[in-house]
């Protein structure tokens, strides 16, 4: 199509420029082989379903199937179903005036068929853009026929001094107003079951009934439709015909490795320029937030069936700014970076993000947050540092064997507090020598911020396997051996 398209006002100027109409099942399959031609993606901005996810939904579209995109909560569905935006044509033409989006070529509307025949080739044509060829609705359960069919509305017919038997007085629904559109609709389950039987001639024959009217009604619409496979279970299910006329069901999936979900993390995470000059994160703090992730989908304490959505580690990424942020705006300071002690600030993401299981819910939404922080630190350390084993020789020093013994022989208890200053703070993880030959030897780091949020894992990690003690004091966090921890303990 020429550029200056959008120029063509009537049916007739239409037809001299060499328009030729197709359904919206073979524009799209059309523009995706140009796009796979031209060697362009066709789902920019979607990691992780480079071999999975979206060559499933390009055999789809090349097979002009509706589409079922069936996975748990925070997966990217709907982004997926928005994105085939970008395979229509930029512009369509449409009969001007119609509630349907009417081709001219082949009109479906009484106001278009009435339109044209009156008027022919003069007869006057609007432009839709493609960004306004996409349609969406939420399932839930007071959705109605008329709201996505439609129904006789009696004030149009008093208005315009119809009998009910004259189709004018239709209100369209949602549906038939996507003529030539992408159709979505989220959590497919959640539709009530007689809903879902008024769906079967759409998918099947495309074409409507409304309330007893004899309408030919052959509607060309791309359904999208996304659910969650737990919802079958909880709430409702997909009826049997419905799934038979979906022709194509795809199994999306939560993210396979830490760097992937990294890049996710990234792009959806509110962008600041101000605070991200203001706060250094280390790399380690943005693994550690994405292996949290993938401990609660893990976790006997999280209800792994109902999923871990990716916005966990959006909101929890975004809370790690802020608690470094609120601390350095306390302190009246201009630059900070994040540590391991910020994830204290993360634990209400994490709470509202997870549907707890039995045994989390005896142990409380809050311990459950923090026991996924430790293990996510425990993993992390463990792909960075020799493993610790349960069970050692006597008289054997181990790797960590110095850092231990400077807590045996520490003069004064070591805390780190919440609103210590960069300068007191390094100057505390400083005084634990053996921290850095142990770094030296197994994980060298030059920058700074990433050398002390090190050295505070390290710390972290050894009260995870049990070779110190970590106790959350009322100003921050204390580390002593197990020992002293033991006598202090005794004394209370």
């Amino acid at each position: 199509m020429k550029a200056n398209i959008t120029k063509i006002k009537t049916f007739g100027e239409l037809k001299k420029s060499g328009y030729k109409p197709r359904s919206i099942k073979e524009e799209l399959r059309e523009n995706l082989i140009d796009r796979l031609k031209d060697n362009i993606p066709a789902f920019e901005g979607i990691f992780g379903y480079e071999t999975t996810v979206i060559p499933e939904l390009e055999r789809a579209i090349l097979s002009r199937h509706h589409i079922n995109l069936l996975g748990l909560r925070g997966q990217a569905k709907t982004r997926l179903a928005r994105l085939l935006v970008n395979l229509l044509d930029e512009w369509m033409p449409v009969v001007a005036g119609s509630e349907v989006n009417d081709d001219p070529f082949a009109p479906l509307s009484r106001h278009a068929k009435d339109l044209l025949e009156k008027d022919g080739d003069a007869t006057p044509i609007a432009w839709v853009h493609r960004n306004d060829r996409f349609a969406e609705k939420l399932a839930t359960p007071d959705v109605t026929v008329a709201d996505l069919i439609g129904d006789v509305d009696p004030i149009k017919a008093a208005n315009l001094k119809l009998s009910y038997a004259d189709e004018r007085v239709i209100h369209f629904g949602m549906i038939p107003r996507a003529n030539r559109c992408i159709f979505v609709i989220n959590e497919l389950p959640d539709l009530q079951a007689r809903i879902q039987v008024g769906l079967f001639n759409i998918l099947q024959e495309g074409d409507i009934q409304i309330r007893g009217f004899k309408l030919r009604f052959p509607l060309d619409v791309q359904f999208v439709f996304t659910a969650n496979p737990e919802d079958y279970t909880n709430r409702g299910s997909i009826v049997t015909p419905l799934k038979d006329r979906i022709g194509s069901q795809i199994l999306t999936h939560y993210p396979e490795s830490i760097e992937v979900a990294r890049k996710i993390t990234a792009q959806e995470v509110r962008s600041d320029e101000g605070r991200n000059k203001h706060i250094e994160v280390p790399s380690l703090a943005k693994d550690l937030i994405e292996q949290i992730g993938f401990e609660a989908r893990r976790s006997e304490y999280v209800d792994v069936k109902s999923g871990v959505s990716a916005r966990m580690s959006i909101s929890a990424y975004e809370n790690l700014l802020s608690a470094a942020e609120l601390r350095m705006l306390q302190q009246g300071k201009k630059q900070t970076a994040v540590r391991l002690g910020d994830f204290i600030g993360i634990i209400p993401a994490l709470t509202g993000k997870m549907e707890i299981a039995y045994e989390g819910e005896q142990e409380g939404a809050r311990f459950v947050a923090e026991h996924l922080i430790q293990s996510g630190v425990k993993a992390i350390f463990e792909t960075l540092f020799p493993k610790i084993p349960k069970l050692e020789k006597k008289d054997v020093k181990g790797p960590y064997h110095e850092i231990v013994s400077w807590f045996v022989n520490a003069a004064e208890d070591f805390v780190l507090t919440e609103n210590m200053s960069d300068e007191a703070y390094k100057k505390q993880l400083d005084k634990v020598t053996p921290l850095n030959e142990l770094l030296d030897t197994y994980h060298p780091v030059k920058e700074a911020a990433d050398r002390y949020f090190l050295k505070e894992l390290v710390l972290w990690g050894l009260a995870e396997n049990n070779k110190l003690s970590r106790i959350k004091v009322s100003e921050g966090i204390s580390f002593s051996d197990n020992y002293t921890d033991l006598l202090n303990d005794l004394r209370h």
